[in-house]
Parts: C-alpha cells; sequence; structure tokens
C-alpha cells in the first residue's frame, strides 16, 4: 500500500490571470498559500482473486474489469496517462468537503498521480506532478479552470506563481521572515457560507468575459506583487495586506455574473463593519469559504457577526503532494 497526503490551498491575489484567456495576452500573477488541510490517497494492489481489477473509493464505489469502464474521469484518465494495468484499489479521502473554493480537485488529481508514480517504482517532481495534473484536468478532460491549483497542491507553501504565454509556469517562493508569516496566519480567519456549487459555469463565463475585463484582471495580477512586496517587507504595514484583499475582492465581483451571491456580500458586509480589514471568497466565486484578514483585537467581535457560519482553522502548510506511507511490495516490478 501506498499514501500520499496533498495540501489544499488558500490564493489571496490574481485568481483568474492564471486562465489562458488572461495570459495568453500578457503574464498572469498568482499569491497563494497551502494549508493544514489536505487530501489522501490510497493505492494498494489487488489480488487476482477479486472478480474485478479496479475498485475505486470517493464518494461511491467503483468496480470495474477494465481502465476504459472507469466512471470517474479523473481516476481514468490518470491510470491511463501513466498506463497502469495492474489490478489496484484506490481511495480517497479528504479533511475537507470538496468544491469549497479549496482547489481541492487539483489536489485529489496531484495526489493521486504522485501516488500512482511511485506505484511504479518512479519519482515524480513537483513540477511533472503539477503539468500533468493539467494535463489531465484542462487538457484531457477540458475542464474550464487555470493552472495556479495544480501547482500549489504540488509545490505547497507561500509561494508567487507567474503564468508564461506558452503555458510555463514560473514558481518562486515568498521569503519573508518567521515572525511575519506567524503574523500572517493570526490574522487569518475562514468561515465556511455553504454550497458545494461547481465552479464550472462561472469560469466559463470568466474566461468568456475576459478580453473585456483586461484592466481588472490586469490589476488583479498586480495586487500579487504588491502583496508579496508586504511581505517581504514586514513590519507595521502587514494590515495593508487585508486592505489589498478587500480591493481584490471587490474587483473580482465583477468579472462576471454569479461569483458574489447577497448572502455571501451580507456576511462580507457584517464582517467588515466588525474590523476585518479585508477578505475575499475563496475559489471561483458563488459558494466555499469566505476568507478575513482581521488584527488580533478584532477578532472576537469579527467571530460575533458571523457566529451563524462554521469557522475552520487556518494552518500554514509548508509543503506540498508527499508520499506518507510505502508499503513493502509497491512497484510494478515486484
Amino acid at each position: 500500500m501506498l499514501i500520499t497526503t496533498t495540501p489544499f490551498r488558500v490564493s489571496f491575489f490574481g485568481g483568474g490571470t492564471d486562465l489562458p484567456s488572461f495570459y495568453r495576452l500578457e503574464p498572469g500573477g498568482v499569491l497563494s498559500t497551502t494549508i493544514a488541510a489536505h487530501m489522501y490517497i490510497t493505492v494498494h494492489r489487488l489480488s487476482s482473486l477479486y472478480p474485478f481489477k479496479y475498485r475505486l473509493s470517493y464518494s461511491r464505489t467503483e468496480l470495474a474489469a477494465s481502465v476504459s469502464e472507469i466512471k470517474h474521469p479523473v481516476f481514468r484518465e490518470c491510470l491511463k496517462l501513466l498506463q497502469i494495468r495492474e489490478p489496484m484499489e484506490i481511495t480517497s479521502i479528504a479533511d475537507i468537503p470538496a468544491r469549497t473554493g479549496l482547489g481541492s480537485s487539483s489536489s485529489f488529481t496531484v495526489g493521486l498521480l504522485h501516488a500512482l508514480h511511485a506505484f511504479k517504482g518512479e519519482y515524480a517532481s513537483p513540477e511533472q506532478l503539477a503539468e500533468e495534473a493539467c494535463r489531465v484536468e484542462i487538457d484531457k478532460l477540458k475542464e474550464p479552470i487555470g493552472r495556479q491549483d495544480q501547482y500549489a497542491a504540488a509545490f505547497g507553501g507561500l509561494r508567487r506563481y507567474t503564468f508564461i504565454d506558452d503555458g510555463t509556469v514560473s514558481v518562486r517562493p515568498v521569503i519573508c521572515r518567521a515572525e511575519v508569516l506567524r503574523r500572517l496566519f493570526d490574522s487569518l480567519l475562514m468561515f465556511y457560507v455553504g454550497g458545494n456549487r461547481d465552479a464550472r459555469d462561472i469560469l466559463t463565463a470568466q474566461n468568456a468575459l475576459a478580453p473585456e475585463k483586461l484592466p481588472v484582471l490586469r490589476r488583479m495580477r498586480d495586487l500579487s506583487e504588491e502583496g508579496e512586496r508586504i511581505l517581504r517587507r514586514g513590519g507595521r504595514g502587514l494590515k495593508d495586506f487585508g486592505a489589498l484583499l478587500d480591493e481584490n475582492w471587490k474587483l473580482k465581483k465583477s468579472l462576471a455574473p454569479g461569483i458574489c451571491p447577497p448572502a455571501i456580500d451580507r456576511w462580507y458586509a457584517r464582517a467588515r463593519k466588525a474590523g476585518a480589514a479585508g477578505g475575499k471568497l475563496l475559489g471561483a466565486g458563488g459558494t466555499g469559504f469566505l476568507l478575513l484578514f482581521v488584527e488580533k483585537k478584532n477578532r472576537p467581535s469579527v467571530r460575533r457577526a458571523l457566529r451563524g457560519l462554521i469557522e475552520q482553522p487556518v494552518v500554514f502548510e509548508p509543503e506540498g503532494s508527499r508520499l506518507i506511507y510505502v508499503g513493502r511490495e509497491h512497484t510494478s516490478g515486484r
């Protein structure tokens, strides 16, 4: 048996500029971090005594005699990509439900590819895992998504990603003092606003509207650079990070219909009135988690203002996808 753990991400600035509708015209930029919430993938070789070749467990259980019979598209395409034909059981377990704006779909794909490479006795670099995940999700399955989630899941940590017109991605860690990083995470509150809406409709609309929204997207891209500068500089200016989140939130709402339902706007207004410096709805929009930047003195009042919502701790995760367990027999050559 093999087990991989792959983190979820929180994207601060630049979401939408990782879509080809933007970075084919000019470089995109995203500032994001991974958090201590994970996707776990287990892979186990099946005995030939079973009357099926593949058993896949996720929100349902699939039994299949061949890869082509597998209904779950990511399982099917990852097995095809790595040309795995051995009988196996694969399971997925997540700390947080899917479709809540934390990049869980790409964490699933990256973690699965990592486990399958290990099953074959192969090492796969973070860049390889990210690119293969993009190939599966974007090229094979035609998902209308960007490239930030796959890279965040594979590399982990607090990083700035630059998206180039030829599809390449530059990955740069944000170098800041440990005290600054601690203060940043001490200032973040995250609340679940409900739902698990599929982001495809919003992202499809955002892609279509990108040409007329270039000035907005350009500013969101630039905010990722400004946010990085604030963290590198540290000092008292860290509170400006919250103000940038507020600006980013206002810009994002203008990108496509459905990004911010009225109920979420009301929660955000309550948080701001209670002392939050800024925040954003994570993911493409519609549902999921509301992230807020709140100075320590205002945290009790913000929690009271949002007491109808479930709070999720925001803890820094410095690493990307990892192999955390390897059984005695785990390569296809044994």
